[in-house]
């Protein structure tokens, strides 16, 4: 996973966000016909992380729009819409093993109060550690859940989560870029510092987590490691390689592949921001 993709802008995330939500059209929902056979260990575990997928995302969106880019407030909504259809993906899951959802979860509240605390710096900082936990969680059941089903939906939603964190990791760095080198590096420890809420995490959910066949210490050494090159390069101004390291400056290419201009867009405007890196 690239930690940051060289020559994206905001410009770029929303077209990828509009592709994406065209191909999950497209492809359709998993077979949910499909009885799935969940051990309660899981059913709980998947529930509480269900309930942390299922939000309006107002906060977000609302910080979104006052910072100025109507391009990042799109894609941001885009966001927050793939985060509802984990949610929704989750309980449909959980449906086919015969297991309800929760109505809430101490864990979920802590981390929507924390975000909404101060501006979208703060609420993109707490946000990335719930995105790396669940990085780390989503593969835990993807390739440890002995049920089919379970195991797709996790795919789905990692591939999902692995594209959410360049894309917040971008807009972090914009964000910190103004501050001092010193203040900079102070704000990713104290994230990195937050990232102790894997260990909560890990014995929250580690009757689950033996059931997948990880334990406790490697899921929290797991997700630990993980955000070293996602604060390397968060904290950077320039370029960074994808274990966060800078890179000398040269040429940026516009992203090839399936991307496409949002609506209203050319593609020269949208090479014009990719080389610009998109608006703060």
């Amino acid at each position: 996973m690239n930690v940051i993709k060289h020559g994206w802008g905001h410009d770029t995330w929303l077209a990828d966000f509009e592709t994406e939500r065209e191909r999950r059209a497209e492809r359709g929902d998993p077979d949910w016909g499909r009885a799935a056979a969940l051990p309660p260990e899981l059913v709980r575990s998947l529930q509480r992380f269900q309930v942390g997928e299922d939000g309006d995302g107002s906060a977000l969106i609302g910080k979104a729009d006052r910072a100025g880019d109507p391009v990042y407030a799109r894609a941001v909504r885009l966001f927050v819409a793939e985060e509802q259809n984990h949610a929704r993906m989750l309980a449909l899951l959980l449906e086919a093993g015969g297991a309800g959802t929760l109505a809430g979860h101490w864990s979920d509240t802590v981390f929507v109060r924390l975000r909404r605390l101060l501006g979208l710096r703060v609420e993109l900082l707490v946000l990335m550690v719930a995105e790396v936990v669940a990085l780390r969680y989503y593969r835990a059941v993807r390739d440890g859940a002995a049920d089919p089903l379970a195991s797709e939906v996790a795919r789905l939603i990692l591939a999902d989560e692995e594209r959410h964190v360049p894309f917040h990791c971008l807009r972090l760095r914009e964000a910190l870029a103004p501050l001092p080198a010193p203040a900079r590096r102070a704000a990713v420890a104290a994230w990195r510092a937050t990232l102790t809420a894997a260990a909560v995490v890990a014995v929250d959910h580690g009757p689950a987590l033996r059931t997948l066949g990880v334990d406790r210490r490697t899921f929290v050494a797991d997700t630990v490691r993980a955000s070293a090159p996602m604060a390397a390069a968060i904290a950077a101004t320039g370029p960074t390689d994808t274990a966060g390291s800078p890179v000398p400056a040269g040429p940026v290419r516009a992203p090839r592949g399936r991307l496409r201009a949002p609506a209203g867009r050319s593609g020269r405007t949208l090479a014009a921001r990719a080389r610009r890196g998109g608006g703060v």
